[in-house]
């Protein structure tokens, strides 16, 4: 079968938006957005469990003012949303304002449920790329072990998205979560499309993407949406990497790394920034790179960099050095 081909390789992620790391104030919100727009971003990446239903309000207040056609949108499926009065939710996401709590369901009826539950929040008449959500060995909110819930999501989640995707109602489908046994094992048990690699490919750590995941999405004709060109800011310069209460203690040989590339960078002419978008979008299986931005200058910033070359002496060096992988392309 032919697959999906989302036409766009630039896009924004939902969970900045959603208040993952910080309040962010509806006026810079909006601004953001704006600035995305502006830029020529036109594919969004938005989920419930960003800020419970926070990022997919504020995508779709900024969205469906736009053409439906000019702009590709993908939500979750997985978690639903309830309100509830105990406020529970702030467990799990501390700076949202929503006082809805997450209710995991992977069957049938919860993936229909989700999505229509993701249109009324966002104002749009259909969703064109659905991922499964955090069905993973690293997520230790789930009502049980993840081996357990697989074989219902087969059955369920799984089978209902390929029915709405041969029926026209959503473009494509695929897992969108942090480690890449789910991907591995959703491409062998089910007819997925595309693949949102939350936390698994970046200059500092894409060996097993390189080795394992890639290749087996070839052999499938399976692309991949990279959320993690930038590891949560950390190749922007922030002091975070990836998710999590501990995501602010990172490992010596991770800083140690991104100090050399970033020196690298700076010795042939070009920024850490650069490089690591540059790297990202540059390997064949990438589809688009999704970014998560939080202001209205990093989306100028972002897209400049995406569009800026790279020394191909700078991409030797690090080889030389064993600072990425011998099989990972290189714009070069």
């Amino acid at each position: 079968m032919s697959r999906y081909t989302l036409p766009h390789t630039l896009g924004m992620g939902g969970a900045a938006l959603g208040n993952e790391f910080r309040p962010i104030p509806d006026a810079t919100a909006m601004a953001t957005l704006n600035a995305a727009w502006d830029t020529g971003i036109r594919y969004f990446d938005v989920a419930p469990h960003y800020g419970l239903g926070l990022a997919e309000r504020r995508f779709g207040q900024m969205l469906h003012q736009k053409p439906r056609d000019s702009f590709v949108i993908s939500s979750k499926v997985g978690r639903l949303l309830q309100a509830g009065r105990e406020h529970l939710g702030q467990q799990q996401m501390p700076f949202s304002p929503s006082p809805n709590v997450e209710v995991y369901d992977y069957s049938r009826d919860g993936v229909m449920r989700s999505i229509e539950d993701s249109l009324q929040r966002t104002g749009l008449d259909h969703i064109d790329i659905v991922f499964v959500h955090d069905l993973s060995p690293d997520n230790d909110a789930l009502p049980d072990d993840w081996d357990a819930l697989w074989p219902g999501a087969v059955d369920g989640g799984f089978r209902a998205l390929c029915d709405l995707r041969d029926q026209g109602v959503i473009d494509a489908w695929g897992m969108g979560v942090n480690r890449p046994e789910p991907i591995l094992r959703c491409m062998k048990d089910s007819d997925p499309d595309i693949h949102l690699l939350a936390s698994q490919f970046s200059l500092i750590e894409h060996d097993n993407a390189v080795t394992e995941v890639f290749p087996a999405a070839r052999k499938r004709g399976n692309t991949f949406v990279i959320g993690s060109a930038l590891n949560a800011g950390f190749l922007a310069g922030r002091h975070q990497y990836h998710y999590g209460d501990s995501n602010t203690v990172i490992a010596k040989e991770r800083m140690e790394k991104r100090d050399r590339f970033r020196a690298l960078a700076f010795e042939h002419g070009s920024d850490l920034l650069t490089a690591a978008i540059r790297f990202a979008m540059a390997q064949d299986v990438c589809a688009s790179l999704c970014l998560g931005l939080s202001e209205p200058h990093e989306a100028i910033e972002d897209v400049a960099a995406a569009a800026n070359p790279v020394s191909a002496d700078f991409w030797q060096a690090c080889r030389d050095e064993g600072l990425i992988h011998p099989d990972a392309a290189t714009p070069d």
